[in-house]
């Protein structure tokens, strides 16, 4: 006959029966405890008797809902109330001019209660002791009753011992900043409301938090729409999809955790590339800078279609060898970072190491090459000869640093995981051999020596590219702090330097600009004022000499 939609607020709903007398009879279920309370009366199971419920009765009904609660099963009340005619002449009329479910919800007769039991995934504890490990706080807000939630989250391991249980009427009373005060102790909310779940998502990101939210039901949307990061479950509602930003396509909360770790690699990765290509730049630009005005014809040490390989190598093979890096469980023993810098000061460390190690070689080549090798520096072949070691140095200091990038903390284990990513040794195979086919028959297109160099100037170039891996382990042992100091007391005043250089150049600029202006508008209004205005006369005989006369008579 008609049908009650579920009540958040009274967590029930209900269904109108008629009944082969004529009557009418409403059956509602939902929260044990809360129908309980709208209950005077109890029904025998076999006859349908029905006798006032008394405070014995209720105490015991009540032991029961605990009782099943305590075991993880969530508790659903049944309850009826008989009516003569439908709807009933004292039920309550809503704006809409429906029937308001809340006024009919007295003087039930309490059926029965049943104990429903969802059981837990096996890895869902698994999951959370990782999510915990890896510095995530995990809260359950669930409309269950106090006794059923708490059970469950002990289960699922959310609980521990010193954690805070709420419900939801007693969380929406609190303010502002008695909320501040339970947040970090609150691990499981009863018996919550939609809205319940939104004050709690949006207070945390108030606070700074990063809030996921987890849910599959339409009351779960305004919680995963205001969350930072909404899961819905594939079997969820379309409302609660159409909310989140990630569906759950196996309806597993490890996915979760799977996010988690990929999140976290991604952003590692990123890091990584930025830590190689910014070394990568600074060296050749320094580089090609020192030496094009070292040089008497302007020209720097490294060609253009050199540098065409070096970036080629720098964004396109680093980026496909670092960022295919899989995540492991390792990554999930670091706490979470906050939105600090891309950069920080670790990987500068590393960077600045390195471009000292990679310029000084460089350039000792550049420069020493010759007294050091024995070359005729004056003979273009000898000078040839020392380019092309200084390219392959170049190139084979690079390819070692890729190995320094795989890790942005200060470990040392440059090479650790590295038989779990084939694709990274695969790239460096790659350029490895696209590097010696460069140096053997690069000739004329990379501009260095015809047939390659000898052994030991092969040995002189992955020498200097190995010992990236040693200096690189120096570097970590050096403290980021005192880093942190130096690089303040140095980039300050060459930041200074800088300011001071940018606002000369913006003024004089400006000088100069103000005064071309000038000098334009004083052109332009010298013609206006001294130009002789040119007058031509279309004619012939004695009409064009009387229109010339006239013409001129009038300039006058």
């Amino acid at each position: 006959m008609h049908m009650f939609p579920f009540d958040s607020a009274k967590k029930c709903m209900g269904t109108v029966l008629k009944l082969q007398n004529g009557n009418y009879r409403l059956v509602v279920k939902g929260a044990s405890e809360i129908l309980l309370g709208f209950s005077s009366s109890s029904a025998d199971f076999a006859t349908l008797k029905t006798q006032p419920l008394t405070d014995g009765e209720c105490q015991n009904l009540t032991d029961t809902i605990n009782e099943y609660a305590t075991r993880s099963l969530r508790t659903i009340g049944i309850v009826y109330r008989d009516f003569e005619q439908w709807p009933p002449a004292s039920a309550e009329m809503t704006e809409g001019g429906s029937i308001s479910f809340a006024s009919l919800l007295c003087d039930l007769i309490f059926f029965g209660v049943v104990g429903i039991q969802d059981p837990i995934r096996p890895g869902v504890p698994g999951a959370v002791r990782k999510a915990q490990k890896a510095g995530v706080t995990v809260r359950m807000v669930t409309g269950d009753n106090m006794q059923t939630a708490k059970a469950i989250a002990t289960e699922c391991l959310i609980y521990t011992e010193g954690g805070l249980v709420m419900e939801g009427p007693d969380f929406r009373r609190l303010s502002e900043e008695q909320l501040d005060e339970i947040l970090p102790r609150l691990q499981v909310l009863a018996r919550s409301s939609p809205e319940d779940k939104r004050i709690l998502v949006q207070r945390l990101k108030t606070l700074g938090e990063i809030v996921a939210v987890t849910g599959d039901g339409t009351n779960d949307a305004p919680a995963l729409k205001a969350a930072n990061v909404g899961f819905s479950m594939n079997s969820g509602t379309e409302i609660a999809k159409e909310a989140s930003s990630i569906i759950l396509v196996d309806d597993n909360f490890t996915s979760i955790i799977t996010a988690l770790m990929w999140g976290r690699a991604v952003n590692d990765a990123v890091q990584k590339f930025l830590q190689f290509q910014i070394t990568v730049n600074i060296t050749a630009v320094i580089l090609a800078f020192v030496t094009a005005i070292y040089s008497d014809e302007m020209k720097p040490v490294l060609t253009a279609v050199q540098l065409l390989w070096v970036n080629l190598i720098m964004d396109t093979f680093a980026a496909l060898a670092l960022a295919t890096d899989p995540p492991t469980e390792k990554i999930l023993d670091r706490p979470p970072q906050g939105r600090g810098p891309l950069i920080t000061a670790t990987m500068w460390k590393q960077i600045m190491g390195q471009n000292v190690y990679k310029i000084t070689v460089i350039l000792a080549l550049y420069f020493a090459g010759g007294d050091i090798l024995g070359y005729d520096l004056s003979d273009p072949d000898m000078q040839l000869e020392l380019n092309t070691l200084i390219f392959n140095c170049f190139v084979w200091m690079q390819i070692f640093n890729i190995f320094n990038n795989r890790r942005l903390d200060n470990k040392l284990n440059v090479l650790e995981g590295i038989f779990r990513n084939w694709i990274f040794i695969g790239i460096v195979v790659m350029i490895i051999s696209l590097q010696t086919l460069i140096i053997f028959v690069g000739g004329r297109a990379f501009q260095i020596k015809p047939g390659g160099i000898d052994g030991t100037q092969w040995a002189i170039s992955v020498v200097a590219g190995f010992v990236c891996i040693p200096w690189a382990i120096l570097i970590r042992f050096f403290p980021d702090e005192w880093f942190a100091v130096i690089a303040r007391s140095v980039g300050r005043p060459v930041t200074t330097v800088y300011r001071f250089c940018c606002t000369a150049a913006s003024k004089i600029q400006r000088v100069f600009t103000f005064r071309r202006k000038e000098e334009e508008v004083k052109h332009e209004r010298g013609v206006e004022e001294g130009a002789a205005p040119t007058i031509v006369i279309v004619g012939d005989g004695a009409s064009a000499a009387a229109a010339a006369a006239e013409a001129k008579n009038s300039l006058k």
